[in-house]
């Protein structure tokens, strides 16, 4: 048996070296086919990656690793056992062999998008939808003795709003920054309308759409505690303090929706790639312009958005504003920010960004992209070279249909004292550690070149308007309005994506009560709902745009595709009660 084993890891090994050795054309391949080496990743040459746990119940969202070396990982929902789970190697095999999990408490929405973990003067913070909690650490015990303190409280709106993350970052100081995520997608009114203006001036803006900066070891906090640091930054979930230039650094999820929104003015391409996911030095009175521009990456400047009257030429107002240091291509979801401080891997990365791209969910009818850890190099506080692959493989395909095929996708990313550099993902709550063990003065140009090749795969490079597109097959009905206006979000496949978009296979939501049905399409929905057992809280936006018909149409579609087997709905269902909730009747 063991013999056999070794003949397999051989031939996985083989199979990963060739990989690199081989032309961008076969890539997808050997992205299907490598295996155990590295736990199934790929990084530079000299880079190693070990499982600490492959799987762990309750999905982990961040980490952070305490001077112990005592892993911590924050889950994406609390239960009895608690809302964190702290991991230890105790045999030294990078296998984590002793498990636990506290730091249970309740959340309003029976959902918890916990956006934060973080190690600030000896405390471990985290957070929920709408709180800031923090433990005291006490060296050589792995978990915390004394009570949970809560440090914040979003009290505004209850935090029933879109972008309700609350990342944490903290200077050298004694200060803590919250972003405060926009409640809409681009202060439409009413919101996610197509063709609908947005409001100007915005007013959501003074009290979300930014950073606020608080005290770091004041309890009891709410948003009128803390100062604007800086405003015009749609929604945060990866964000650092950089202590080597001393300022304050962010990822942002750029807005959704310009082809559903705006189909005169944006076909299906510029909306898988627009706009883009900046990557902004935010410094104290800074303005990034949302809701009133975006940042194109492929034109390299900020445009007016639609919502006021930018068709994706105009500059406008937007010269104005202030613009990112790096343009990262649309729907990425940036969901982790970090610098690097250590020695234990090659210069080249000392003082670098790392950001963990979670993955896109909405770049429907071309392949989802992202699901890799890239790098920026810094020097003198500015970037000193292109974005670069570090670690990809997560999502074990190429191309990616739908994010329900994806095996993995990275999520938070931590260091520990040695160095070295774990990575978690959301799908099954893996994490890997990564360390560099050769010689670290021997890393170069050779290294950084293999994983340029990776950017060649189609989850990175920039598609091909019509080779990529994964829908060239000609569809007609409801079949056509489905791909048009509901796949970006219910995915090709009708298999949503978790915690965002439900699902609208074998479910009653869709087989179900037919006037609900249509008056979710109507009216749209907002808030937490329950769909096989697991919750969603997302915003369906209303598409009482679309005519009775093609109500009518869509909804038969979904009721006898995707694993749903239920009568059709008729256009004169449509209308009676679009002109019932018209009437008010």
């Amino acid at each position: 048996m063991n013999k056999v084993l070794a003949s397999v890891t051989f031939v996985f090994r083989l199979k990963a070296v060739l990989c690199y050795l081989v032309m961008a054309t076969f890539f997808t391949q050997c992205a299907k086919e490598v295996g155990p080496m590295n736990g199934g990743l790929f990084l530079p040459e000299g880079f190693e990656a070990t499982v600490v746990v492959d799987s762990t119940e309750g999905k982990v969202r961040h980490m952070a690793v305490s001077e112990d070396g005592y892993l911590y990982a924050k889950l994406r929902n609390s239960s009895e056992k608690g809302s964190i789970t702290v991991l230890q190697d105790t045999d030294g095999d990078g296998g984590a062999d002793n498990i636990e999990s506290f730091g249970s408490y309740r959340t309003s929405q029976k959902w918890s998008y916990a956006t934060a973990m973080r190690i600030y003067s000896g405390y471990l913070y985290f957070s929920s939808e709408l709180v800031v909690y923090r433990y005291k650490l006490k060296p050589g015990t792995l978990i915390p003795e004394g009570e949970m303190e809560i440090v914040f409280t979003d009290d505004h709106l209850h935090g029933k709003h879109e972008h309700i993350g609350k990342p944490l970052a903290f200077d050298d100081e004694g200060h803590m920054y919250i972003p405060f995520g926009a409640p809409s997608n681009a202060c439409q009114s009413p919101k996610r309308t197509p063709g609908a203006p947005g409001l100007d001036p915005c007013p959501q803006l003074e009290n979300h759409g930014g950073i606020w900066r608080f005290d770091a070891n004041k309890l009891g906090q709410t948003q009128k505690d803390g100062y604007k640091y800086a405003s015009g930054i749609r929604s945060v979930v990866a964000m650092d303090w950089n202590p080597a230039d001393k300022n304050l650094y962010v990822v942002v999820h750029g807005r959704d929706d310009l082809l559903r929104l705006f189909p005169g003015k944006y076909d299906p391409w510029q909306s898988a790639l627009l706009p883009s996911e900046e990557f902004i030095k935010v410094t104290e009175g800074s303005d990034f312009g949302w809701p009133y521009c975006y940042y194109d990456q492929l034109k390299e400047k900020k445009v007016l958005a639609p919502e006021y009257g930018g068709d994706g030429e105009i500059v406008g107002r937007c010269d104005q504003y202030d613009d990112p240091i790096v343009g990262f291509p649309g729907h990425w979801a940036p969901n982790d920010l970090v610098f690097y401080e250590g020695d234990a891997f090659p210069e080249h990365y000392k003082n670098g960004a790392f950001i963990a791209f979670h993955g896109s969910t909405n770049r429907a009818p071309y392949p989802q992209s992202g699901y890799f850890v890239g790098f920026v190099p810094f020097k003198d506080g500015k970037p000193s070279g292109n974005w670069e692959v570090f670690v990809d493989g997560f999502a074990g395909v190429d191309p990616l249909e739908s994010v329900n095929d994806a095996i993995y996708r990275p999520m938070g990313i931590a260091f520990g004292p040695d160095g070295g550099m774990y990575i978690s993902d959301s799908v099954k709550g893996k994490i890997w550690k990564v360390n560099y063990t050769e010689d670290r003065d021997s890393f170069g140009k050779e290294q950084l070149a293999q994983m340029e090749k990776r950017k060649e795969l189609s989850h990175i490079r920039t598609p091909d308007a019509t080779k990529d597109h994964l829908m060239q097959d000609a569809v007609s009905g409801g079949a056509k309005t489905y791909y048009t206006y509901c796949s970006a979000c219910h995915q090709k496949d009708g298999g949503g994506a978790t915690g965002r978009f439900p699902p609208i296979s074998n479910t009653d939501w869709v087989t179900g009560d037919k006037e609900r049905l249509i008056k979710i399409i109507l009216e749209g929905m907002e808030g937490s709902m329950q769909v096989h057992g697991e919750t969603y809280n997302g915003v369906m936006p209303q598409h009482s745009f679309l005519s009775d018909e093609e109500i009518a149409d869509v909804l038969t579609y979904i009721r006898s595709n995707f694993e749903n087997q239920a009568s059709a709905i008729e256009p004169e269902e449509v209308k009676e009660i679009r002109n019932s909730s018209e009437t008010g009747l």
